[in-house]
């Protein structure tokens, strides 16, 4: 009997599929690995899953699980064939509790989706990946993800409280509480989260929300060079701020950006910072005003400032640039086939100027680790950047 057939008796006929197109679209995620699994199943519930693992467990057949497909890692390529394990039909947010400040979430929920219910309750999820309105909580929750705000908030690690996850026999787990410290027992979810579906697939997650931030201000400058860019970054933790976000992008990545969305996303320069603050709509004004004048003072080019509330999650607004700029660094980088690494980064505290790579460098390294190199301008100079 074929696996297919296997699979829909086990599971019945709606949540199986070997349709080609099916095939093809599960192959792989929004990188370039790509290897076709024998069939593909829509669990929607834990029960369905532990039916799936039990099955292929005793006949030892490769099971890959998937969330939205929208990563970056070839964590939900199922690169030996078998099962691939769609849960994007498990996507109801079961609970979102004001008074303890959780949400209880299956993991097809996608991560925008729960941040804007939350709002609407005056709650804040702070995990803001780069494909935040595409990509699911299950995945999040696998690949440990970040994006922008986890330099104040964290990722996504330190807002599971607790998990129901299926291990590869079958048996159900369930670990954690809705208590936002608990120091009882091992860190099982410590050791899930990041894990990839290596130790069990989660189909239902309790994530800590906290109360959401009335007032935010975004702050933009640019630098003539990448260097002083990063100097100016250890300046602003030296007095004594802490942004929600801080995005340092060189020219070679804000043109590249630019180009794939169809708009110049910062004033030209060789050298952008983007710099997000939130809080109470008074300290927020304060040290918007604080942080004005010391990029002012370390001559900043084209320094602007816009103070607003917290910004709608579902919609690009001005507001939001640097979230778009860091969704448009991941896409000219994949139309590119080029290497992740010239997308801008959520900038490091530890000796950032230390870490910046001259364009001569830049060049070597790109040879070297990647066997390509970046594309040269018309001067024969890497396209964007200039000589420090």
């Amino acid at each position: 009997m074929s696996l297919a057939r296997q699979l829909t008796r086990l599971l019945g006929a709606e949540a199986v599929s070997v349709a080609p197109e099916t095939l093809a679209t599960h192959a792989g995620d929004k990188w370039f690995a790509s290897h076709p699994p024998e069939a593909v199943v829509f669990a929607q519930s834990a029960e369905q899953v532990s039916r799936l693992l039990k099955f292929a467990n005793r006949r030892a057949i490769p099971v890959t699980p998937r969330g939205s497909g929208y990563g970056y890692v070839g964590g939900c390529v199922p690169v030996r064939g078998g099962i691939a394990l769609s849960l994007a039909r498990m996507n109801r947010i079961k609970e979102i509790n004001f008074a303890d400040a959780v949400a209880v979430i299956e993991p097809g929920v996608i991560t925008g989706v729960l941040a804007a219910e939350a709002r609407k309750r005056k709650l804040f999820y702070p995990p803001d990946p780069a494909s935040l309105n595409e990509c699911s909580l299950g995945g999040n929750i696998a690949t440990n993800a970040g994006g922008p705000r986890c330099l104040k908030y964290g990722v996504t690690r330190h807002y599971v409280l607790g998990l129901e996850a299926v291990l590869a026999d079958g048996r159900v787990l369930r670990t954690g509480s809705r208590t936002h410290k608990n120091k009882t027992g091992f860190d099982l979810i410590g050791m899930f989260v990041g894990s990839e579906g290596l130790l069990g697939v989660v189909t239902e997650a309790t994530l800590r929300l906290l109360p959401l931030p009335p007032a935010r201000a975004t702050l933009s400058a640019s630098f003539r060079t990448f260097r002083q860019a990063a100097t100016v970054v250890q300046e602003i933790f030296a007095a004594g701020f802490l942004p929600c976000a801080l995005e340092i992008a060189d020219a070679f990545t804000l043109e590249a950006a630019g180009e794939y969305l169809g708009k110049m996303l910062a004033p030209r320069g060789s050298a952008h910072l983007l710099i997000d603050l939130d809080g109470q709509p008074e300290s927020v004004a304060a040290e918007a005003r604080s942080l004005g004048a010391l990029l002012t003072r370390l001559k900043a080019v084209n320094a602007k400032t816009a103070v607003g509330e917290a910004p709608r999650v579902l919609d690009v607004v001005e507001s939001d640039r640097p979230y778009e700029t860091e969704r448009g660094h991941r896409g000219a980088a994949r139309a590119a086939r080029g290497p992740r690494g010239i997308r801008g980064k959520a900038a490091q505290k530890i000796r950032l100027p230390d870490r910046v790579l001259r364009p001569r460098g830049r060049r070597k390294h790109s040879r070297e680790h990647h066997g390509r190199e970046l594309p040269r301008g018309p001067r024969g100079r890497e396209k964007g950047l200039r000589r420090a």
